[in-house]
């Protein structure tokens, strides 16, 4: 089939990408400063947006957020949304990443460019989180699910007892994987009561012997995260926790832990890439069967580089945790995501029991906030018109019904505030 290069639109977008991008008159030109230790030459981006002004500087905390009208608020558990700021400053480097003439899709995951991003992506993550030097910090694949495999696989020999406490879908997951790989133990599970609660850490009967005791830090589906986090009886015994939906949400001491991973749909990034934080006295170990592309060892000593990683899910992850960072880092953001979900759990505890939220107060998730109307009926039609007011994504999991908002880091505040003024309006209406 013949091709025009000199009248088709995409050449012609190609064209003029390439002699002066995003360089349309635009109301909006904010200066993206990029901040790097690498041998790049910073340059400053005039990003092509919406009317919506956004300041983004490395002179302070980027200012308020604001949200673009040609944008939804996505609600959604993951992938979830992103910083607006973020995307926009991705956009700009999609075509040609700093001059190197090349986008970061097409880069050698070997090449010096490439290495200056994940190089950089890991050293910002360790600043957010206060990684100390004796841990290791990998970019995998394969998802938080790959790791319910590979946490026994690598810390533990196939006799070696483990305890679980199941607080809702994902924790109960875990479980079951790890019993092909060790001899798991359910030390407590709240099935029993639709998992709402969190056990008390002195009630709970721990084996003295159990190699680790493993967590999900916050369930994404039932909308229970732990407060703080329980210590292991035996005192060789390893804290792990599955951190997928509130990572990066708060600060964490990571010391308190052996290992923590974390899939990075949720709050650092798109889907594709994994990130694990193990004790490098874990690393080493792993059991004979261990698949190659599971066994830690093996991308510690390869800086996460064994064979191809997700290169631009990295980039992305870089840029966030760079964001994170100009926020003023992970305790301020912290405040951000608590006066969110304070605001949203208000509405729904002063509906009258028009709108209800089964968690018990004290271990509700910031994240994720699952609840039901009191007339089950209008259910559908809550999430259509809501959807009709550019906020999607607000329909539970198929497992347990009713609606769920997920109101991660990158969910601006003006978001949850307009869900919550349409929760009133849609009360005043079939109340």
């Amino acid at each position: 089939m013949a091709t025009s290069m000199t009248t088709s639109p995409q050449t012609h977008l190609l064209h003029q990408t390439h002699n002066s991008f995003l360089k349309t008159p635009t109301t909006f030109t904010p200066t993206i400063s990029l901040r790097t230790t690498t041998t790049f030459k910073p340059i400053s981006i005039q990003c092509a947006a919406t009317t919506q002004p956004q300041t983004h500087t490395h002179d302070g905390p980027p200012q308020a957020q604001s949200h673009s009208s040609d944008r939804v608020f996505n609600f959604a558990a993951g992938p979830a949304t992103l910083p607006e700021n973020v995307l926009r400053r991705a956009q700009s480097e999609l075509y040609n990443w700093r001059g190197s003439g090349m986008s970061v899709m097409e880069m050698s995951h070997r090449g010096k460019e490439f290495l200056s991003i994940i190089q950089k992506a890991e050293s910002d993550l360790r600043t957010l989180l206060e990684i100390p030097t004796e841990y290791s910090v990998l970019f995998l694949q394969g998802g938080a699910t790959t790791q319910f495999a590979a946490v026994p696989l690598n810390i533990c020999k196939s006799d070696d007892a483990v305890d679980h406490i199941v607080t809702g879908s994902w924790s109960d997951k875990a479980f079951k994987e790890a019993q092909k790989y060790c001899k798991p133990n359910v030390i407590w599970s709240g099935k029993s009561e639709k998992y709402t609660k969190i056990p008390s850490f002195d009630d709970l009967k721990q084996n003295p012997e159990a190699r680790f005791l493993h967590i999900c830090a916050n369930e994404t589906i039932h909308g229970v995260e732990f407060k703080n986090y329980p210590t292991p009886k035996n005192q060789n015994g390893i804290l792990v926790a599955d951190m997928s939906s509130n990572f990066c949400s708060k600060p964490v001491d990571v010391s308190k832990f052996g290992l923590i991973y974390a899939g990075a749909q949720k709050n650092v990034g798109p889907s594709g890439v994994t990130i694990v934080i193990v004790r490098n006295d874990l690393i080493g170990n792993a059991q004979g069967l261990t698949p190659v592309m599971l066994d830690y060892k093996i991308h510690a000593e390869n800086n996460s580089l064994y064979n191809t990683p997700p290169c631009y899910g990295i980039y992305m992850c870089g840029l966030v945790f760079e964001d994170l960072l100009e926020q003023g880092g992970l305790v301020e953001v912290e405040k951000k995501n608590r006066k969110k979900a304070e605001i949203l759990y208000q509405a729904i505890d002063e509906s009258n029991g028009f709108f209800r939220c089964p968690v018990e107060k004290s271990v509700r998730s910031f994240m994720n906030v699952p609840f039901t109307l009191e007339k089950s009926e209008l259910e559908g039609e809550f999430i259509k018109e809501a959807a009709k007011e550019n906020m999607v994504q607000l329909k539970g999991h198929r497992s347990v019904g009713g609606m769920r908002a997920s109101i991660y880091n990158a969910m601006p505040l003006a978001g949850v505030e307009k869900l919550v003024a349409f929760m009133k309006d849609f009360q005043a209406k079939h109340a």
